[in-house]
């Protein structure tokens, strides 16, 4: 998966406006998730686990909102 790269443009020497879109683009694009998923190795058992788990959890969390709009 290739990602754009971030690139902001610093208009009317306002360099903390800049920077506070750099960050928020850097956010967004994914490119530190992806640094820190790549710092250190997970099995793909663990991988296959932990989604597992984030999908449980939001069916729970459904019904638990289903069941309090009765």
């Amino acid at each position: 998966m290739s990602k754009t790269k971030v690139r902001v443009e610093v208009r009317n020497g306002d360099i903390n406006k800049a920077l506070k879109l750099f960050k928020r683009k850097g956010m967004d694009s994914g490119h530190l998730q992806e640094l820190r998923d790549r710092k250190e190795y997970t099995k793909p058992k663990t991988v296959r686990r932990v989604q597992k788990q984030k999908v449980i959890r939001a069916n729970k969390l459904r019904l638990m909102n289903e069941n309090t709009e009765d």
